[in-house]
């Protein structure tokens, strides 16, 4: 059959926008936080299975994840945790895609500051939501573009799998268990919210923990103790003037334009348990950001090695000396050439649709893409309708304009990439 046009493609997509809306606020609808994403995941099985495709629905294991727990994290359980694959074969023989994402979220941290109910609302042209862009408009996107190519009469020559993952927010459980399944298509697109810009690289991130060891005294003596919390600043000093020196001195193409790209954050601390005694013991974690090119051990052994240097100015610490520990899942950075042929053909259909160039993008942020380009030959791009700002804050949304042009691109690379069968 003739090469599906654009002005059909969009045509497609356009009647079914009321029915892409509500299958969207749907799936918001369902609680996913990460550990908690059987009923989503049913629904999207469901739902590729009404669709004709075939199903694949399997849990993860402690046993099957073991090796890989460094990169994935240490799960609370597995119990009804579901990834799930859905399969439209091709009629020929042809490259095979991937598309797809995850559904779990991140909690609700504070009711009160959500303008539009974090279970979803449609207002305008935004689907407000818990997950509306991180990223459940990215599996209603995926999970579309079967739809689009049944109207449009189109037999793909290569596979199509749309993959729906669990545990992405905490280490990416459901891709490595995907991964572990077999799956090694020609190609993958995780349609996190990009603004529609084709993410090339996704930089590194390790979760540390620092433990400061203190002596306990009445805050009447405080001199007689000595405070856990005094003895951490001067490393948490010293963890900001390291992402300074590195701001100015480790470089990339496709991050030296970001204000700072290699963020240090501390983001929790916890010390003392009576405001009139000197804490003897303080805590604190946090995550640290890193460029492909710069490997997870050596960034592992320089953060040891910076907090030793510190520790050892300090009579007190040197021999007292803090614990650094590294848990939950930990992001190696990783990138794809620019000019690879999946970059080029996600770019093509870009302009395709929408007439216009998008560009190729790098995130500070780590995605389940660095699991496909680390453990299989797969080549993995980022493409997605929404905006990556938006993610974990309250009044989270997605437009309707993006996400639509979004599946109609999704399936215009579809169609470029597994080819169209001969009949």
């Amino acid at each position: 059959m003739p090469e599906p046009t654009t002005a059909s493609i969009q045509a497609a997509v356009e009647a079914r926008r009321d029915e892409i809306v509500q299958m969207l606020l749907h799936l918001v609808a369902i609680p996913s936080v990460t550990g908690n994403e059987g009923d989503a995941q049913r629904f999207v099985a469901e739902t590729l299975r009404s669709d004709g495709l075939e199903v694949h629905s399997f849990l993860s294991s402690e046993e099957e994840i073991a090796p890989y727990v460094t990169h994935v994290g240490e799960q609370p359980s597995f119990d009804d945790r579901p990834s799930v694959v859905g399969t439209l074969k091709g009629r020929g023989e042809s490259k095979s895609l991937m598309i797809g994402g995850h559904v779990d979220t991140v909690p609700v941290e504070d009711r009160a500051r959500w303008e539009y109910p974090p279970e979803g609302q449609l207002v305008g042209d935004r689907i407000y939501g818990l997950g509306a862009t991180d990223m459940k408009g990215g599996v209603v996107a995926a999970m579309m573009v079967p739809r689009i190519l049944h109207d449009l009469g189109v037999h793909l020559a290569g596979d199509l799998f749309i993959n729906s993952v669990t545990g992405e927010e905490d280490g990416g459980l459901g891709t490595m268990s995907t991964i572990l399944q077999g799956y090694h298509p020609d190609g993958v697109v995780i349609t996190e919210p990009t603004y529609q810009r084709v993410g090339v690289a996704s930089g590194g991130s390790l979760v540390f923990r620092i433990t400061v060891t203190g002596k306990a005294a009445h805050g009447g003596n405080r001199n007689q103790g000595v405070n856990a919390i005094e003895k951490f600043i001067p490393i948490f000093q010293d963890l900001l003037a390291w992402e300074a020196e590195r701001q100015a001195t480790v470089h990339h193409p496709l991050y030296d334009h970001y204000e700072n790209k290699f963020p240090i954050n501390v983001g929790s601390i916890r010390a003392g348990e009576w405001a009139s005694t000197v804490p003897d013991k303080l805590t604190a974690e946090g995550r640290l950001g890193f460029l492909p090119g710069e490997s997870m051990e050596s960034m592992m052994e320089q953060t040891h090695q910076r907090v030793a240097a510190v520790a050892e100015k300090d009579d007190w610490l040197s021999e007292h000396p803090p614990v650094v520990e590294f848990f939950s899942g930990q992001f190696v950075a990783e990138e794809i050439p620019v000019d690879h042929p999946l970059t080029q053909a996600v770019l093509a259909a870009h302009k395709d649709i929408s007439g216009e160039e998008t560009e190729a993008w790098a995130l500070t942020a780590g995605t389940d893409a660095r699991l496909w380009i680390h453990f299989t030959e797969s080549p993995a791009v980022l493409y997605g309708a929404g905006l990556l700002h938006l993610a974990h804050q309250s009044n989270e949304y997605n437009e309707v304009e993006p996400l639509l042009e979004s599946i109609a691109v999704l399936t215009r690379l579809a169609i470029d990439w597994c080819g169209i069968a001969d009949s």
